[in-house]
């Protein structure tokens, strides 16, 4: 008698496990309604950015887009500040975050993330009349220096933990910080290596200079809910398949290596 209850406790509890209602992941959804929907804040060129049709486009605008493709739905970017971007996903406004986000300790606290699709790092923009006074991140540590940063972003965080001595500013967008040193109003910019690398190329920020040396190791990737374990394992075997397939290669060469595209954006 007592084995067949103990028996009968086990079934239950497989049933449990294995029969019962499951909880289903964000990419389920997706699947389920027909569209997978990315929040992203579209100011990191050549990440996610708006071109003159008002269209969000760039480099992991275009992974999500076949990656939406291999699902079988449509792709749907939700634009929200920065600032908004984990807010909005843990009220599952959106299924996952697309916004070149940076793998850190403090975020992997908060949500999930899949394997790394880029790694890029922070590089500093110097007004030109710090042409042969500043040769490296240290040089900026000093009182004397006003230094823009974007708000809520892992380069505010590094310009505190690197320019604790130097009076430090933050913007809603990279534009504007970029903006500030144009019009004198800051002696250094403190972004990713790829914005600046793009921002320096146009015509209007032709007098600015760069420290083009990162001074941090940033993988990004995308992110999700706690505990969505299935969409990950579905992502980072996706991420896997298009680094294998030429996919990727195409595509980081559309966006870092050719620029006519620079011509779309307003």
């Amino acid at each position: 008698m007592i084995k067949r209850y103990g028996s009968a406790l086990l079934f239950g509890a497989v049933v449990w496990l294995y029969g019962g209602p499951t909880q289903a992941g964000a990419l389920d959804d997706a699947v389920r309604r027909g569209v997978l929907k990315v929040g992203t804040t579209p100011t990191y060129v050549p990440f996610e950015m708006t071109d003159k049709q008002g269209r969000i486009v760039g480099f992991e605008v275009d992974l999500l887009r076949v990656m939406s493709r291999a699902l079988g739905v449509e792709l749907e970017m939700v634009a929200v500040p920065y600032t908004e971007l984990l807010p909005g996903l843990m009220a599952k406004k959106y299924d996952l975050i697309g916004s070149g986000m940076t793998v850190t300790q403090e975020r992997n606290l908060k949500l999930n993330f899949s394997d790394s699709f880029i790694v890029v790092g922070q590089t500093v923009l110097l007004h030109p009349s710090l042409a042969g006074k500043v040769a490296s991140i240290e040089d900026l540590d000093d009182a004397t220096y006003r230094i823009a940063t974007i708000q809520g972003t892992t380069g505010q965080a590094a310009a505190q933990r690197f320019l604790g001595a130097a009076r430090l500013s933050s913007f809603a967008t990279p534009e504007e910080g970029v903006r500030q040193l144009v019009d004198g109003k800051a002696d250094a910019f403190v972004y990713d290596a790829p914005y600046n690398l793009i921002a320096v190329s146009r015509a209007e920020n032709s007098r600015l200079l760069m420290l083009e040396q990162p001074f941090t190791f940033e993988p990004l990737a995308f992110g999700l809910t706690k505990g969505d374990y299935d969409s990950l394992n579905w992502i980072n075997h996706f991420l896997n398949q298009i680094a294998q397939d030429g996919t990727y290669d195409r595509l980081h060469d559309k966006w870092f290596k050719d620029t006519a595209w620079m011509a779309e954006m307003d």
